[in-house]
Parts: structure tokens; sequence; C-alpha cells
């Protein structure tokens, strides 16, 4: 196991990432994060160096953590030789079996290998997959013609509308979640379209991976091409700053799906996949 501490290596890596495209694209997010702030205290960890066959994104020990966020105790993984992903999680302290967690990756063997390793140490896991998608790029503002005077108004949003994303989301409902949402507000890139009570009524925010998600109208408010506005408003803001605008979708979301083909995003060869891992002493507690 090697942690890359320096900042010219970690640089280097990034854009041998890029050439690795779709699969690489959560490590990418997660290491332009590291590489620009690091806002939630991430670190990359490999095989070797600089011809790695697995590199796998962590929080770092040192940051404050709660055994029971799976949010945050988030990893993303790339690799070359699944054979070299797996061996890496059976070194010793790569990862911390002891919390729940998630992992995050875009390729096939990613549940097989990990299942292996987790099942070799009592840990449940959760496989949810989903459609990966990537914005075309947003070469100019989208018509915003339709928000007519003071309201509704195009903005972002605020770590005071974190327990309305929080009831929302499919995900979400959860004191761990709240927590989650506060910080991707206040680290990332989000838009949101507010009523004229100044109430946000439609929304997208990027996460920890510089992915959209959590895109969301509230019901009396679909159908009037807020969802649009948001996704094209929120690509191009990742876009402009260099970012890949990435998402994902469940296959059932015809919705959302369409949505996505309406605005010509390209939906990627490979799929998204999002294990979570549970130690048992937790499994009656954890909000999956």
């Amino acid at each position: 196991m090697l942690v890359l501490n320096c900042s010219t290596k970690l640089l280097m890596l990034e854009k041998i990432l890029k050439n690795h495209f779709p699969e690489s694209l959560k490590v990418y997010g997660a290491v332009m994060n590291i590489n620009r702030g690091n806002p939630f205290q991430k670190e990359v960890v490999l095989d070797s160096w600089p011809d790695f066959k697995a590199v796998i994104t962590r929080r770092q020990r040192e940051a404050e953590t709660d055994n029971l966020d799976h949010y945050t105790n988030a990893y993303a993984v790339f690799y070359k030789d699944v054979r070299a992903y797996q061996q890496l999680l059976e070194e010793h302290d790569v990862i911390n079996w002891n919390q729940v967690f998630q992992i995050q990756g875009l390729q096939s063997e990613l549940y097989d290998a990990s299942k292996a390793v987790a099942n070799s140490k009592q840990l449940d896991i959760k496989l949810t997959s989903f459609k990966a998608v990537h914005f075309s790029p947003v070469s100019s503002l989208p018509d915003t013609s339709f928000l007519t005077g003071s309201s509704p108004r195009l903005t972002y949003l605020s770590v005071a509308d974190a327990d309305l994303l929080n009831r929302t989301w499919s995900r979400g409902g959860n004191e761990q979640c709240l927590r989650y949402i506060a910080k991707l507000i206040s680290c990332f890139p989000s838009v949101c379209v507010r009523d004229d009570k100044g109430n946000p009524v439609s929304w997208s925010i990027t996460d920890q991976f510089a992915t959209m998600c959590h895109g969301y109208t509230l019901p009396d408010h679909r159908r009037k091409g807020y969802s649009r506005l948001v996704a094209l408003t929120l690509a191009r803001k990742l876009q402009s700053r260099g970012f890949p605008s990435q998402g994902n979708v469940l296959d059932d979301n015809m919705p959302s799906i369409n949505l996505l083909k309406s605005v010509h995003a390209e939906f990627l060869p490979c799929r998204f996949h999002r294990l979570i891992l549970t130690p048992k002493p937790f499994s009656d507690q954890a909000h999956l």
C-alpha cells in the first residue's frame, strides 16, 4: 500500500486517470477535489506508483468520523487489474472494516471482488446499480426566459436548505444524511429554483466525487421546465470549473431518463455501482 501525498504526483494522477474515462470518473472526481482544496479530507491509496494497477480514494485517517455514516465514509475505486484491487482491499489498514461504509466505481467486477473480501470479514454488502451518464458540453447559459419577474428565480442552495433535501432524498431521512448534505452544499456547486417565498422548489447538488446528484423537483412544481434548467445549469457550472459533468440514474426512473435524453446526455457503456458494507454489530442501526 502506498498513500500518495505529493501534490505534484497527485496532479500527475489526475492526468493519468483522464486517459481511462469513463471507468475512472469517480476516482477522477475525488482526486480533482483533493487537488483543489480537499474539502472532504480525502487521500489516495495505490498499490504502486507510477505504474499502479489499482487506486482507491478514502477519508484521511485523522478526519473525524461517525461509524454509521456511510455517506461520508465513502471510497471510490478504479483498477487496471481487478486482482490488484482485491489484494489492496486485503492489505491491512487500507479499509476501515469496523464502520458502515460505501464503495463506488464504474467497473463490472467491483461487486464480486469486494464481496469476496467482505464475506471473509463477515460484513453484509448491498449493491445498487445505475445507468451512468455524462453531460455534453453546455456552451451557453440555459434559457431562463420562462422565469418571469422576481420569482421564481434561479440561484444556489444554502446549508439552511439541508433539512428539506434530507427529507426528499430517497437515500435520506436520517441524521447522518442531513450532516452529509449540509457539507456537500457548503463545499461544492449546487443550483436551485426558489419560489416567491424564497423556498427551494427544484434543485441538484454535487457530491464528493464531483457527481451531480439528488436532482429533485417538488411535486407541485413539476412539468414547468425547472428540472431541465437546474440540470443544465449545474452541468455548465461544473464544466466551467474543469470538472466532468457526470451523473447516474436508476433504470426504472423514466422521468429522469427522458429528461437526460432530452438534453442529449450521453449514457455511458459502463454502469455505476454503489456498494454499502455493514459490519454485523451495526446491522440493526445502519440507514441503508
